[in-house]
């Protein structure tokens, strides 16, 4: 993977029973640095890495929700603040 230069969270709520596979899943998608199960209004919150937001949405759009077991998704970019 190229040295990421856009970031963003991805809340993600899953389908009852499936938390393990969505996990497992997850963790096999390079641009993905971490998921972590959570409680509160999401299941998880994956951090997802790229080169610009347009391949962060190509990857939430053709390889997050299409994961068997994921009901809805929310992406959150990072916006870099300079002091």
């Amino acid at each position: 993977m190229t040295t990421p230069s856009s970031t963003a969270y991805v809340m993600i709520n899953i389908e009852a029973g499936t938390a393990q596979k969505v996990f497992r899943e997850l963790g096999r998608i390079s641009n993905i640095a971490q998921v972590d199960v959570v409680t509160g209004p999401y299941d998880m919150i994956a951090l997802v890495q790229g080169t610009d937001f347009h391949q962060i949405g190509n990857i939430v759009m053709n390889k997050i929700q299409k994961t068997k077991g994921i009901s809805k998704s929310l992406t959150c970019n990072v916006i870099r603040l300079e002091a």
